[in-house]
Formats: C-alpha cells, sequence, structure tokens
C-alpha cells in the first residue's frame, strides 16, 4: 500500500506542467537559483527545470519517499512536517515564493525525512537530484552559497528548539503568531495565511485545545481579533514582549 502511494506521487510530481516560467523573468529575488543565475547559465537550467501546478491541499513530497529532486516556491504557501508518536503530525515550518523544499534530505539521506503539502494554489519549480549534484559540483560559487544556506538553516533549527523548549505553552502559541507575521505578513487586518487552529497547534507543539484557549484569553485581552479562520494582531510589541526573555525571533 505505501508504496503504491510512493510510486503514484513520485510520477505525479515528475510531469511536466504548462504553466512555465523562466528563471530570468522569475521576481523571487531571494531564491537560491536566481541569486547564482549568471553563473549558472551554462547549466541548461531552463531545460532541467520543470514548473508543477499544486492545488490546495494537494501534497507534492510524501514522507519516507525517495528523493528525486529539490523543490523551490515559484508562487504560493507550503507546509512542511513530520510524523510523530501515533501518527501525529508537527509542522516544521512553513514556506513561501522563494524558499527550498525538500533540502533537509538531499544529499545525505535517500529518502525524504518530511512531507509538504500546498495552503493554497501553488506552482513549484522542480529540479533533479542528478542536475543538483552535477552542477554542485561543476560551480563552486553556487556550491558556497547552497552551503552558507545550510549553516543559516542549522543555526535557525538549534536556537528554535532551545527556545521552544523553555517557553510554556501560551507563549508558543504567542511565538507561532509572531512567525506566521514575519513569514506571510498580513492582508486587510488579518494575518495572510488561512491556517486550522490544528495547524496552529501542530506548529506550536500542542493540542488543538490549548491553542483555542489561548487564542480565547488573548482575545479578552484585546492583543488579536478573530474571524473564522483569519486572525489579526492588534499590538505586535505586546506580544514581542511576552516573549522577549526568550531572545528568539528568527525565520526558521
Amino acid at each position: 500500500m505505501q508504496a503504491t502511494r510512493l510510486n503514484t506521487v513520485s510520477s505525479a510530481t515528475r510531469k511536466r506542467n504548462s504553466f512555465e516560467v523562466t528563471c530570468d523573468v522569475c521576481e523571487n529575488s531571494n531564491c537560491l537559483i536566481k541569486r547564482n543565475l549568471v553563473s549558472l547559465e551554462e547549466s541548461g537550467l531552463d531545460v532541467e527545470k520543470n514548473n508543477l501546478r499544486c492545488k490546495k491541499g494537494q501534497q507534492f513530497i510524501i514522507e519516507g519517499a525517495p528523493v528525486n529532486g529539490l523543490f523551490f516556491v515559484l508562487k504560493g504557501k507550503v507546509k512542511v512536517f513530520r510524523t510523530g508518536i501515533n501518527g501525529r503530525e508537527q509542522i516544521v515550518r512553513f514556506a513561501k515564493e522563494g524558499e527550498i523544499i525538500g533540502h533537509r534530505g538531499f544529499g545525505t539521506e535517500e529518502y525524504y525525512s518530511i512531507g509538504a503539502v500546498a495552503l493554497e494554489d501553488s506552482v513549484l519549480c522542480y529540479f533533479s537530484k542528478v542536475y543538483l549534484q552535477n552542477t554542485l559540483q561543476s560551480n563552486p560559487k553556487f556550491a558556497y552559497d547552497l552551503m552558507l544556506f545550510y549553516a543559516n538553516e542549522l543555526n535557525k533549527s538549534e536556537s528554535k528548539v532551545k527556545s521552544i523548549s523553555q517557553m510554556a505553552v501560551r507563549e508558543r502559541v504567542i511565538d507561532t503568531l509572531l512567525y506566521i507575521n514575519r513569514k506571510f505578513g498580513s492582508n486587510k487586518g488579518f494575518l495572510d495565511v488561512s491556517l486550522s487552529r490544528r495547524e496552529y497547534a501542530e506548529y506550536a507543539g500542542t493540542t488543538e485545545e490549548q491553542v483555542i484557549r489561548v487564542f480565547s484569553a488573548l482575545k479578552k485581552e484585546k492583543l488579536i481579533v478573530t474571524k473564522g479562520k483569519k486572525i489579526g494582531i492588534n499590538d505586535i510589541q505586546l506580544l514581542k514582549n511576552e516573549i522577549s526573555e526568550h531572545n528568539f525571533f528568527l525565520d526558521s
């Protein structure tokens, strides 16, 4: 059963999409590929790249599937998760335009250690593992930039583990709200991403019930407002003050 799922998703992600955007016209200036576009001119970049459409809720990386390549978010929002005890999901991070998905398994493991799902209709750029490995071996600048990216990711992961382990439930939920605000910003007074209370809990490392309680308390204190799934932050600084002793404001 598991093998069938993996094979199905693998073939789907490799299917070439009619929606094609070349890297030279891409507006994601923070993308690792975009930043190295000049040095990658001779690497056959646009020939090797596939653009893939994902519908909201579609899973494009299956945890435990073979690592075939890396995904870059061209447009949209994505959540990255791992499966814990009793099949419970733990959201590792969220990703937006220009960010990499699947890099934790690239080059070190044969299987993806995470799963990834589109939070809204999204477009991804896909580069095969073989192409990227050949490019890294022949392009020192690109290899160096990727090394710095991994070093930064490691630093953020270590800082997050240290800080989150010392936070109370309310502090973890507040940290999650601030992280979502830094990551996606706001739109018309509300955080610019639609997440369920369960998804907030899966990132904060707590339960849905606890998240609902904390949100209710924050509403009574007039620190946030809610409208269905939408959440708006009334005073970002006051929320920051609550967790300032942890000194943790990294975009992990």
